[in-house]
């Protein structure tokens, strides 16, 4: 008898290289874990591209359409409830999301970041961490909370910064970082496996 796998929602505006690696993952019959739809903001985002060619769902909802931020993401709320999603994945999703999404998916919406958080949140987190002169930055999955990249984390790997790295060099180690904790996040979701407790993330054992 075959086993339900959880229903994924993925929020993407741009390339959607997380959305592969979740597409990718998602194709292993062992899996625990389907992408039902993939939404996004901007209507010829190669992530719909990427969607429609793995024979999934592709979305574009246009803000033009709505008065205001909030208004928006109800109109994301209900497109998620109606593929009744079980989590929420957001892969290069570049709005600001307002507390009605959060309120809808608290402990439920999981996002990807290209540095070791709390250090180096919000925009060019690659940039920020040249900049600074770290020595090592990362990739974390973290729940998404309405702070921006405050949530309780999940997942990191560290990444060295090289002295020769520049931001697109550093930026394409911390991705192959990305690829991999991304579906390893998800499926420790669907299988159950974490608790967060505070700020912290617990990853209890297999059952």
């Amino acid at each position: 008898m075959s086993v339900e796998r959880l229903a994924v929602g993925v929020l993407a505006s741009g390339r959607g290289s997380n959305l592969q690696a979740l597409l990718d993952a998602c194709a292993a019959p062992d899996f625990p874990a389907r992408i039902a739809v993939v939404i996004s903001d901007r209507e010829r985002a190669a992530a719909l591209d990427r969607a429609r060619s793995a024979r999934v769902e592709a979305v574009w909802l246009d803000p033009k359409d709505f008065a205001d931020r909030e208004s928006f993401d109800r109109g994301l709320v209900r497109e998620l409830e109606k593929r009744q999603v079980g989590l929420v994945c957001q892969a290069g999703y570049m709005r600001i999301l307002s507390a009605a999404y959060i309120r809808a998916f608290f402990g439920r919406a999981l996002n990807i970041h290209p540095s070791l958080l709390p250090a180096f949140p919000g925009l060019h987190a690659q940039r920020q961490a040249l900049e600074h002169g770290a020595k090592v930055t990362g990739a974390t999955v973290h729940f998404a909370d309405e702070g921006v990249d405050t949530g309780p984390i999940v997942l990191q790997a560290a990444v060295p910064v090289e002295p020769n790295d520049t931001e697109e060099t550093l930026s394409a180690r911390i991705l192959v970082e990305e690829h991999r904790l991304y579906p390893a996040a998800v499926r420790l979701f669907a299988e159950g496996r974490l608790e967060i407790v505070g700020r912290r993330v617990i990853i209890k054992e297999p059952r």
